[in-house]
């Protein structure tokens, strides 16, 4: 009973941070000057199985993402509030932002293919030796 227990609520834990990154989404589209922040893409939710935290990870373009990862932090509380209203549950996480590299570290990884397949064979390993006679 205990383990089927378990797996209804790892649901929830997932539709609740599904919830809440569309929510979240939305609030930060009117809440947040994308002059001052750039654009700000909400990439996952991990949210704590008790409900009390969550990590919103991001990526933005057209600003540091130190910069918005500020913006973003600074207005987490009243984030907070307005996911409060939103959301109708009992406890709303408290928020924090964090900058997803994995897009990043991903497009690095693609440059660094597409380099070594352009590469003109200078880089390629000598063919190996010849089986020795004495053999």
């Amino acid at each position: 009973m205990a383990r089927h227990k378990t797996r209804q609520n790892a649901g929830r834990n997932i539709r609740l941070a599904d919830q809440i990154q569309k929510d979240l989404a939305g609030i930060i589209q009117r809440e947040i000057d994308v002059s001052r922040a750039g654009l700000i893409t909400l990439t996952g939710v991990d949210l704590s199985p008790d409900y009390a935290h969550a990590k919103i990870y991001f990526t933005v373009l057209g600003a540091e993402p130190a910069t918005a990862a500020a913006a973003l932090n600074e207005k987490a509380g009243w984030f907070h509030s307005l996911l409060f209203k939103l959301l109708h549950i009992h406890t709303v996480p408290t928020l924090r932002f964090i900058h997803d590299e994995g897009l990043e570290r991903g497009l690095h990884l693609s440059r660094l293919i597409d380099q070594a397949n352009r590469s003109d064979g200078r880089d390629e390993l000598p063919p190996p030796d010849e089986p020795d006679e004495r053999d």
